[in-house]
């Protein structure tokens, strides 16, 4: 018999001697097994035999918090977040404060921008476990992406007093303090990502610390990392860029036309950087050279600094007026930019003309917007006109 033996000899009753609880242990086993099916299958990316296995546990028992979870899951591994909210919404409306569909709702809300959304889910993850690593980045993470600083920060650091070196909060404060322009503060956290972990550098950690430097104009501090990181990976374009962009911080053009040419050869069509090369070579007086770059960018698309080079190589060549007329023409389509009225007043000058050029820089005051070359500038010629 199924049932114990009381010590008056009547036997005893056991709940699972009844049909009904022998039914529901029968279909909690199956739940179980499929559960555990769901998730292994979708470990091993067969994700439309987990979503088989998922489904039929809510046909047994519906709204179970396993197979809704699972399902949400399942979509947000296929990039379908919009449908992961849905199933992870359910879950916790039918089981309130579950941690996994709270984990996988927020990272919906993170991976579609509603970073504000996603905050409010981790914090409200973080009353169940406030120790937890991975949320706790993803929180700083978050706050960085709204750019709220001082919280960000806040998280990264409680991270940190747990881990001393944790490689997330790490990068992570790195780039919150390069975001916010606060570049050696930055070159100190990934810094000391690097010392924590020489061994196993990560090639991004490299890049970033190299473009610290190009921030900070140390340009040949800077080169050590980006040679780094191209040991590591020759065709990298941030490491590429960087060698390019410190060579021409130095003012060594040849040097830097060898990077941006490298970055051309992977990447012909490249507006940014056919132009960065026409600027090189006009740097060095290869006018010819210069002309052709500029009008392969061109070609691409209208890009105003590939134009502003058109001209400027006019005006290294003497030839003024076209000079003039092509910039006239920018400042029509970029009222703003103080470089081309600083350029056209130069044009005027060399072309004797200085009131033609003091009105130009009073032109661009007229917009309202402060800019100390402008002033200088425009001091400077108004104090060498002869006084009337």
């Amino acid at each position: 018999m199924s049932g114990g033996t009381f010590d008056n000899g009547f036997e005893a009753v056991m709940p699972q001697d009844f049909p009904a609880f022998q039914a529901e242990g029968n279909a909690a086993s199956e739940i179980s097994e499929l559960s555990k099916k769901g998730y292994a299958l979708l470990k091993d990316d067969r994700t439309d035999e987990a979503v088989d296995a998922f489904k039929q546990i809510l046909a047994i028992e519906d709204n179970n918090n396993y197979a809704l979870v699972g399902l949400g899951d399942s979509e947000r591994k296929q990039g379908r977040f919009h449908e992961a909210i849905e199933y992870y919404s359910r879950c916790l409306d039918c089981h309130p404060g579950n941690n996994y569909a709270l984990f996988g709702l927020a990272d919906c809300y993170k991976a579609t921008n509603q970073y504000h959304k996603a905050i409010e889910i981790w914090e409200q993850y973080l009353t169940h476990d406030d120790r937890n690593i991975t949320v706790l980045t993803r929180v700083a993470d978050a706050y960085r992406k709204i750019h709220d600083f001082k919280r960000s920060k806040e998280f990264y650091l409680q991270v940190l007093g747990m881990e001393e070196n944790n490689a997330y909060a790490l990068i992570g404060l790195g780039h919150l303090h390069y975001d916010f322009k606060e570049y050696r503060d930055a070159l100190f956290y990934w810094t000391r990502m690097l010392e924590s972990n020489p061994q196993n550098v990560d090639i991004r950690v490299l890049t970033s610390i190299g473009n610290c430097h190009r921030k900070l104009k140390t340009f040949e501090q800077g080169l050590g990392y980006f040679e780094r990181a191209l040991e590591m990976d020759p065709g990298n374009f941030y490491a590429l860029f960087g060698m390019a962009d410190c060579y021409r911080g130095m003012n060594k053009q040849l040097r830097s036309i060898e990077y941006w040419n490298k970055i051309l050869e992977i990447d012909p069509g490249n507006k940014v950087i056919l132009t960065r090369a026409g600027d090189a070579y006009r740097n060095t007086g290869d006018y010819e050279t210069a002309e052709k770059y500029y009008n392969r960018a061109m070609d691409i698309d209208f890009d105003i600094y590939a134009a502003l080079g058109l001209a400027l190589i006019c005006k290294s060549k003497g030839n003024y007026a076209e000079a003039v007329e092509r910039l006239r023409n920018l400042i029509r389509s970029d009222e703003k930019n103080h470089r081309l009225y600083i350029d056209l007043a130069d044009c005027y000058v060399r072309m004797h003309d200085t009131q033609k050029a003091v009105e130009t820089l009073q032109s661009f005051q007229k917009h309202g917007i402060r800019n100390h070359a402008v002033n200088e500038l425009l001091e400077k010629l108004q104090g060498s006109r002869p006084q009337s």
